[in-house]
């Protein structure tokens, strides 16, 4: 596929990433929100296992549910979403997440929160895979400038969630949940005040096999492993970190903040500068391997929490790149939709994921630097992986990652270009 420049476009090329429309700011905010989901937890993780008695393996469940239910249900999302149009699936997407968020404030047992994180997923799985395209195909600037700002979303929604988290776990463990169905209601209404209507299309409606079959694609599948093996390091780190730290929520929830809030500026500010400078595969590689060592370092001294803090913050760094330029690889590493080569990838890295936050409590209840250690080896592995597909993701730098005309992204979301 060649994305050509569009002299008649309405957008200039030098339009400024905050010049969006109301909707694309709406499914911004409702996307930060969503994302919160994430790390909302980081800080009441002790808190929730000391008052429901529970052990860290099982605490840390509540990453696994929702992670491996949000992977599963991705491969549905381009069925549901063209069928009821992109706006109704955002709706869905956000209405499930009040209801199960609020049910998790409400319950009376670790399984119960493990269960309602599970439907939470689930909402967040119709939501996240279609937010990504609705702010492509209606942000001012193209497809460069809309992808980083979907990722400044889920970096501030990471940095925002464990800040809400430990703020709202310092009067009470459910209070973020309660907080977070409150927030996303109040997403829901400014998507049905301010996204216009986008009716499902009459034709090319996405089957339910077209995720499995996109796979087929070598480079696509070379970066869905890719970030299969990484996030499991991500999840370790995510999951796991808070047991070692041993810290109050307030305490967690600033870390975390900072790691969030360092992950957000590297992908807008420190990612497409370098991509620009040294190519897209080099950087993610060399992010990757900073993070293997980070990880590292943290199995190392596990016992130091400064140490474990700074590198925290670190890996935001290396994880906001890598992110970034891992998102527009994936939109242009296969010739299928965007839309199915999204849910096709996510599928992937999140039931990749979802593994690694039980296992690491598991494994750091005998041994607590193992679970940084095995981080560290799944990222190293990720590294050998990208590299075999050097070949076949050789033409990701040939596209020019300039911003292109809202018409061009609507063609790159839809596949209308391929």
């Amino acid at each position: 596929m060649s994305i050509t420049d569009t002299a008649t476009s309405a957008e200039p090329e030098s339009t400024s990433i905050l010049h969006q429309p109301k909707a694309v700011w709406a499914v911004a905010f409702a996307s930060v929100i969503a994302f919160m989901g994430i790390g909302l937890v980081d800080p009441i993780l002790k808190p929730i296992g000391d008052q429901l008695h529970a052990t860290p393996s099982q605490v840390s469940l509540l990453f696994t549910s929702y992670m491996l239910v949000t992977g599963v249900a991705m491969l549905i999302t381009g069925v549901v979403s063209s069928r009821i149009g992109p706006k109704k699936t955002l709706l869905w997407g956000l209405a499930i997440i009040v209801v199960f968020a609020a049910l998790a404030g409400m319950s009376g047992s670790v399984g119960q929160i493990v269960g309602f994180r599970a439907g939470w997923g689930l909402g967040n799985a119709l939501f996240i895979a279609t937010a990504l395209a609705t702010i492509v195909g209606a942000a001012s600037g193209g497809v460069a400038k809309a992808i980083i700002l979907y990722e400044a979303a889920l970096g501030i929604g990471i940095a925002v969630g464990p800040l809400v988290g430990g703020v709202l776990g310092s009067v009470s463990w459910r209070a973020p949940f309660f907080g977070v169905a409150a927030l996303m209601a109040v997403a829901f209404i400014l998507i049905v005040v301010m996204l216009p209507a986008t009716p499902a299309p009459k034709a090319n409606r996405t089957s339910l096999a077209a995720p499995f079959l996109a796979l087929r694609h070598r480079g696509l599948l070379t970066v869905a492993i890719t970030a299969l093996l990484y996030n499991y390091g991500f999840f370790t780190l995510l999951a796991y970190t808070p047991f070692p730290l041993d810290m109050g929520t307030y305490a967690i929830g600033f870390i975390f903040f900072g790691w969030g809030l360092a992950l957000a500026v590297s992908s807008v500010f420190l990612a497409p500068r370098l991509q620009r400078r040294f190519g897209t595969l080099p950087m993610m590689m060399l992010a990757l391997a900073l993070f293997a060592v980070d990880l590292a370092a943290m199995a190392l001294f596990t016992d130091n929490k400064t140490v474990l803090i700074v590198c925290v913050v670190l890996a935001g760094l290396f994880l906001g790149v890598n992110n970034t330029l891992i998102t527009e690889t994936v939109m242009i590493s296969a010739p299928v939709e965007r839309s199915t080569a999204s849910a096709a990838y996510s599928f992937v890295r999140f039931v990749g994921g979802a593994a690694a936050p039980w296992l690491a409590g598991k494994l750091g209840e005998s041994n607590a630097h193992m679970p940084f250690w095995i981080g560290a080896l799944c990222t190293a592995v990720a590294i050998v992986v990208l590299s075999t597909g050097r070949k076949v993701l050789a033409h990701v730098d040939e596209h020019d990652p300039a911003p292109h005309s809202v018409d061009e992204a609507m063609a790159v979301t839809v596949g209308d270009a391929d």
